[in-house]
């Protein structure tokens, strides 16, 4: 017996669910549940009493339980139309509208959408008229339709700015809507300030608990640092959106969460985890009936299937993804779906087939992403932030329109009161640029001290010293290694003490040239490695110049130089949390404990100052974020517990956040 492929396989249980509903919907009275929903209705419209609730959070209480039945919206709209219950009304089109939307029903979602819009101008009322044009923005945006969308986005935040003390469900819009700037930035691959607007609108969801937009503003947070190569930090944020899904019962949330943490585990090369969370999303989405996750769940099993080698099973599905884009006009699904069939043809060396695919991704990718549709965005942005700024000029002429009236009414006090203001403003200017000169001066003499630290006259003296002696003993080949990797460490140096921050790659290549010269000193005794953990971009992450080298130092003079043989250092850089980098340096010396011994019975005993400046140069660094460094020095112990080396694990955070300061 064959099996049928996993799409077709899920058509036939669909199907046969269908059948049992029509089976059961036959054998039931004719229009029963219609009736009792319509009974229902009824009911809730006679506790009314004919008073017709206007405000919102009223109206949703009442009627939020109708919102997944067409039928009695529908009925619902036609009663409130007869009694001019306009509110109502509004209320009832846009849940008419979503039940649309999510059947890719774009045109008859926008008609009603926009008869809320006009019910609600007429009725006066912001919040209903704030929430169609936010969903009159989300079907554009379904659509890939940049412009529209952001016109309505940005008209329901200026209204939704404009009132002066907004209800709850006004913030939820502003919320709304500055998470739809947030994907703006993500069209013009703006991803740090995509993440500013998305942390914006996080922080409003906070304070109103609203599990929905924590879920929305969490996934879209994933979706920002997946982009920027962040797939640990992408997966944990795609996780939290799944939990709270799970907490509001979300079925389509579930759908997106499975896609997006599919795709994830795809390009981690977990491809066999991708596949099945990725089914999961599939059978879902097909019970949803939503088009939309339909094709993108079919487009993402395809890709996972075509990873896997399954290519007859890839192709069923990728064609079937494509198939639903274009019949709904999904652009960026077609767009997906052709690229990923060009990737399967490729492979299978169908070169022509791979090519046709390839050329009508870039081609429609042309349509979406065109240098007009990019313009208009970054246009939009300036717009919206100069009239952000316009109102707040406004703002500042009518407060300086009351001081001049309190002026003429009592010219004496004010001017008492503007030479106090001056006073103080001066005073505190004072007292604020003395502390910026002495946290300038701090830094400064950090940097200052971090320099010396790293040219040591005694460290360039030996160097140079030891690779003399490779000229001496006529050894020309050691001799010019050494010295191009001496003056290549020595101009990194000298770089670096011109930056305050360097890449993580950059340190941990400097690293590699200090323990090259070093190492001549050891005759190349030591074995020095340093092994960077999946998923880390190092050239993303930013960390202080040069500050990795005094914990390398130590291991070196007080670890490893009084030990004969087996000399080793082991650097390991990982991420446990989304806020650190954790950066840990371990040799097999001989303990803390037995160096300070050492070191305080010679007559030259050897200062380290380098941990002092580390410490210092890593707390004003981590002024920035929202966490301040960690660092540990763990005494090692073998099996008779005796010393068998030290670790150092030094935490330093890589990301900061405007919540920082809520």
């Amino acid at each position: 017996m064959k099996f049928l492929p996993t799409p077709y396989k899920y058509h036939l249980q669909w199907s046969l669910k269908i059948l049992m509903g029509l089976l059961i919907f036959c054998a039931m009275p004719s229009g029963q549940a219609q009736n009792e929903a319509s009974i229902n209705l009824e009911q809730t419209l006679q506790k009314l009493q004919g008073t017709w609730p206007k405000q919102y959070e009223t109206i949703d209480s009442v009627f939020l339980k109708f919102k997944n039945d067409s039928v009695v919206l529908k009925t619902l709209i036609k009663k409130a139309e007869a009694k001019h219950a306009l509110e109502v009304e509004s209320y009832a089109c846009n849940k008419l509208g979503e039940l649309y939307r999510n059947l890719s029903q774009y045109d008859a979602a926008l008609k009603m959408h926009a008869k809320a819009e006009n019910l609600a101008i007429e009725a006066r009322n912001v919040q209903l008229e704030v929430i169609s044009l936010n969903m009159i923005g989300v079907v554009y945006r379904r659509m890939d339709v940049i412009k529209p969308a952001l016109d309505y986005h940005k008209k329901a935040l200026d209204i939704a700015n404009s009132i002066a003390d907004p209800t709850p469900q006004l913030r939820a819009s502003i919320a709304v809507s500055q998470n739809s700037m947030g994907n703006i930035y993500l069209t013009l691959k703006q991803y740090d300030l995509a993440i500013a607007q998305f942390e914006k609108s996080l922080f409003i969801e906070q304070q109103l608990d609203n599990k929905l937009g924590l879920a929305i503003n969490y996934h879209n947070l994933g979706y920002a640092d997946e982009a920027k190569g962040l797939l640990d930090v992408a997966l944990q944020n795609y996780k939290r959106s799944l939990e709270y899904n799970e907490q509001i019962d979300s079925e389509v949330g579930r759908v997106i969460c499975f896609n997006s943490i599919g795709q994830i585990y795809i390009k981690q090369g977990k491809f066999t985890e991708a596949k099945i969370i990725i089914e999961k999303a599939l059978e879902k989405a097909l019970q949803l009936e939503d088009q939309f996750y339909i094709s993108y769940a079919y487009i993402n099993l395809g890709w996972a299937q075509n990873e896997l080698n399954l290519n007859a099973l890839a192709e069923a599905n990728l064609q079937k993804g494509l198939e639903i884009s274009e019949k709904y006009g999904l652009k960026t699904s077609i767009v997906d779906a052709h690229k990923h069939l060009s990737s399967l043809y490729e492979k299978q060396k169908a070169y022509q087939k791979a090519l046709f695919h390839y050329n009508q991704a870039v081609e429609l990718e042309k349509t979406i992403y065109t240098e007009r549709n990019m313009q208009y965005v970054s246009d939009i942005i300036i717009q919206y932030e100069n009239e952000a700024k316009n109102v707040q000029i406004q703002q500042l002429a009518n407060e300086n329109e009351l001081v001049k009236s309190l002026m003429q009414r009592n010219q004496t006090i004010f001017w008492f009161a503007i030479l106090a203001l001056v006073i103080t403003a001066a005073t505190m200017i004072v007292i604020n640029r003395n502390r910026q000169l002495r946290h300038e001066k701090q830094i400064l003499t950090l940097e200052q001290d971090m320099l010396r630290s790293q040219m040591n006259p005694h460290f360039i003296f030996n160097s140079l010293n030891s690779i003399k002696l490779y000229i001496i003993n006529n050894e020309k080949e050691n001799a010019v290694y050494y010295l191009n990797k001496f003056s290549k460490f020595i101009r990194k140096i000298l770089i670096a003490s011109t930056e305050k921050e360097i890449p993580l790659e950059d340190e941990l290549e400097t690293m590699k040239l200090y323990m090259n010269i070093e190492n001549i000193r050891f005759s190349n005794e030591i074995q020095f490695t340093i092994d960077v953990a999946e998923g880390i971009n190092t050239a993303y992450i930013r960390v202080p110049s040069l500050i990795l080298q005094p914990f390398l130092e130590n291991a070196l003079w007080h670890g490893l130089s009084s030990k004969k043989e087996d000399k080793q250092i082991e650097m390991k850089v990982y991420q446990e949390r989304q806020d650190f980098v954790t950066i840990s340096i371990t040799d097999n010396g001989i303990g803390r404990k037995a160096s300070g011994l050492i070191n305080h019975n010679r007559v030259l005993k050897r200062k380290s100052v380098g941990l002092a400046i580390t410490k210092a140069r890593l707390t004003n660094f981590s002024k920035g974020f929202t966490t301040d460094y960690k660092m540990d020095i763990v005494d090692l112990y073998d099996e008779q517990q005796q010393p068998s080396g030290t670790r150092v694990v030094v935490n330093i955070p890589i990301r900061a956040t405007n919540l920082k300061s809520a």
